[in-house]
């Protein structure tokens, strides 16, 4: 068996053992996609009837762990748009994207139709504040990377990688693309932007190998360049009363 193969029996087992009055099951994740490894965990988002509880949940099964997102059909819509507000559509691109491990009824059916449907609408813009906001930060630190001789290697690091994490929201705010953390970063950051996030990349790289700040400072740049420019001197922000 593949381990693709392997993983989709273990995520069909799991579900059958420890819910066997689910409406639904799915298999998302590196496993879906044929990019698991037999030491990827399993990310499984299950179908319950009303009124059953929603909740995550990580748990070890067959010595693997599973990360499961668990929820109460009635709950679906609301979660969903929880969901799409953090502009990361997590379990959205599980139920888009996963394979099908059980559907009873047709729930699981109609509730892979409301992902696409919420995934094919984009993530929510951002406000001119959070614009204003994001624009301030990454020109701070975009600043301070120039300035990198000056501070240490750690502080270096640090800059980098909070530059990346703040130019891959600006630039997949401005697509109206998904955004992603972690591995997903990059995955989501490239789809977006191929370009312009490959150099961010790049740059985030020559950070860390080579200790020169200038290839990230320029792909800050020119991700500012195309939200409204570097944001200095008149910037206000009101403090929420």
């Amino acid at each position: 068996m593949t381990d693709q193969e392997t993983a989709f029996a273990q995520a069909s087992r799991l579900v059958s053992s420890r819910f066997p009055h689910a409406l639904g099951a799915v298999l998302g994740g590196s496993a879906a996609q044929g990019r698991a490894t037999a030491a990827s965990d399993l990310d499984v988002a299950v179908l319950l009837p009303d009124p059953d509880t929603s909740r995550r949940e990580v748990i070890r099964y067959e010595g693997r762990q599973a990360e499961l997102f668990v929820n109460a059909l009635a709950d679906v819509p609301k979660f969903f748009a929880w969901d799409r507000a953090r502009r990361r559509g997590t379990v959205l691109f599980i139920y888009d994207q996963g394979l099908p491990l059980l559907d009873r009824y047709g729930d699981l059916s109609r509730t892979r139709a409301e992902a696409r449907a919420a995934l094919a609408a984009g993530p929510p813009p951002l406000t001119p504040a959070e614009w204003e906001q994001g624009r301030y930060g990454l020109t701070c630190l975009m600043d301070d990377l120039v300035d990198a001789p000056s501070v240490g290697r750690y502080e270096q690091l640090s800059l980098a990688d909070s530059a990346l994490r703040e130019a891959a929201h600006l630039l997949t705010a401005h697509h109206n693309a998904w955004a992603g953390t972690g591995k997903w970063l990059p995955r989501r950051l490239l789809s977006a932007d191929p370009v312009r996030g490959k150099a961010l990349l790049d740059g985030h790289r020559a950070v860390a190998e080579l200790g020169g700040s200038a290839p990230l400072a320029a792909a800050v740049e020119q991700v500012l360049d195309l939200v409204g420019g570097p944001l200095r001197e008149g910037y206000s922000h009101r403090w929420p009363i």
